[in-house]
């Protein structure tokens, strides 16, 4: 292994419960192995067979431009799991129906506060993460700090589900187009069930009711922009009880029995 761990203890999670910060008086990283390296090894292994590492990598990649020791040891941890879950990936349950489409976003709201200067803006921003699953197994998943800062739980939450729809939706109407053209009626005649899970109650009020008001009209420019497809009927909106939120684990450290228990329901095991 490139930073030298082969023999290192295995560790139960991949990252803490609180999140990473920048860390800007802590002493500077002493460790032999390259940081750009291991992360950039790290974030491969992510995005193509491993969500459960996704929140850990993307908090370390973040501080390539300086890292700390601190990160190293945050990247050290997240060795110590794949030590753990060597020989672990997704597991595909080919029984399932390969023609529904399943988005699950979630959202951590200002998850960095008090592990960044206050007077930093980024000491606020707050965390999407989703998952989309085509016939009950992952396909894309994603977890990343939001752009904008948004100001409440219900704000960062429509938020996840607004630019996570931008994803969704064109990945449905790939699909379809496949379908489209392939020869055989009983495949002609099969449409995607496009469904999206919810867990927070105001998030999903307003984008199944669609009602400005005072409170919210400040969204609609950016925001509401698949109304017209919901009223469409392009896709349907479940309210999602939060224990069986699937993209929980994308936003946020979560203690052992419920990062299992959430890794269980996307990877199955």
């Amino acid at each position: 292994m490139a930073a030298n761990m082969s023999d290192c203890n295995p560790n139960a999670l991949p990252a803490l419960l609180t999140a990473l910060g920048s860390d800007k008086t802590g002493p500077s990283m002493d460790e032999t192995w390259s940081y750009h390296g291991i992360c950039g090894m790290l974030l491969y292994l992510s995005t193509n067979t491993r969500p459960d590492i996704s929140f850990a990598v993307s908090q370390v990649c973040r501080f390539g431009h300086d890292p700390k020791k601190s990160h190293a040891s945050a990247v050290k941890t997240i060795l110590r799991y794949l030590k753990k879950t060597r020989d672990k990936g997704i597991l595909v349950n080919t029984n399932n129906n390969l023609y529904k489409l399943n988005l699950y976003c979630d959202a951590d709201m200002a998850g960095l506060f008090g592990r960044k200067d206050p007077a930093n803006p980024d000491s606020v921003r707050s965390r999407t993460g989703y998952i989309i699953f085509l016939g009950g197994w992952p396909i894309i998943w994603k977890s990343q700090l939001q752009t904008c800062i948004t100001t409440s739980t219900f704000e960062s939450e429509y938020v996840t589900l607004s630019s996570s729809l931008k994803v969704f939706l064109p990945l449905k109407w790939l699909a379809m187009e496949m379908i489209e053209r392939t020869s055989g009626p009983l495949i002609k005649d099969t449409r995607i069930l496009a469904t999206v899970f919810e867990d927070n109650q105001s998030a999903f009020y307003l984008a199944t009711n669609q009602k400005i008001t005072n409170r919210t009209r400040y969204l609609l420019c950016r925001w509401h922009w698949f109304w017209d497809l919901y009223n469409k009927k392009e896709f349907a909106i479940v309210k999602c009880p939060t224990d069986k939120m699937k993209a929980d684990y994308l936003t946020k450290g979560t203690p052992k029995e419920g990062f299992e228990s959430n890794r269980l329901s996307v990877q199955g095991w």
